[in-house]
């Protein structure tokens, strides 16, 4: 794509804007670093756009705060003054829905898990938002907690212009052939490799 000028055109019957303003889900997936850097990166460049955010924030503990969290929600709150970007809503451990790992049984994990995806199809459906960050999503699909099916068919068939983006290692093939735009971020190098653990401005 030299330039940003596209490798082929469709014909596909839509004009160069329709085409471009098509709602995307973006998959960030593979074993290397920065899957979900790149999904909240791409919700920065979204609320400076006005869009809604909505995020979805899966299996981190409720008790880590990462910084991007106190970010979005201060430009959130900086949209409620001003009326500067967009509005920004946070969902996490704790948050009614999502789950801990270290807490309750399997089948406790499983059915708040099947609880939040609930909540994001009711959310798509009612067009709550202008661009979803589902964090670290790929594993409740993996453990077999969400329906994968169930999930292409809500993305493929959600109403209007939403985005959504999807982070976490070991995407399904069928959500990837479902998406729009695939990462897979590959580990070349990690200062975990030598005993160095995760530090403060880096991980969080």
């Amino acid at each position: 794509m030299p330039q940003g000028v596209p490798a082929t055109v469709p014909d596909d019957g839509l004009t160069t804007r329709q085409r471009r303003n098509r709602p995307l889900v973006v998959v960030h997936t593979g074993d290397g670093k920065g899957k979900s850097t790149a999904a909240f990166g791409l919700a920065l460049r979204g609320w400076n756009q006005g869009f809604d955010i909505g995020v979805f924030q899966f299996v981190k503990s409720a008790k880590w705060r990462i910084g991007e969290q106190t970010v979005l929600e201060r430009l959130g709150r900086l949209h409620e003054e001003t009326g500067e970007g967009g509005p920004v809503t946070w969902h996490k451990m704790g948050a009614g829905w999502s789950w801990s790992r270290k807490g309750g049984t399997e089948d406790d994990h499983a059915s708040a898990a099947a609880e939040g995806w609930d909540e994001i199809k009711r959310a798509l459906a009612e067009e709550r938002h202008d661009l979803y960050v589902m964090d670290e999503f790929t594993y409740p699909m993996k453990w077999g907690w969400v329906d994968v099916d169930d999930v292409v068919t809500a993305l493929v068939e959600r109403p209007g212009r939403q985005h959504v983006v999807i982070t976490g290692r070991n995407a399904d093939p069928r959500l990837v052939e479902a998406a729009d735009l695939v990462t897979e971020m590959g580990k070349v190098k990690h200062p975990m490799d030598v005993g160095q653990k995760g530090q403060r401005g880096i991980e969080w």
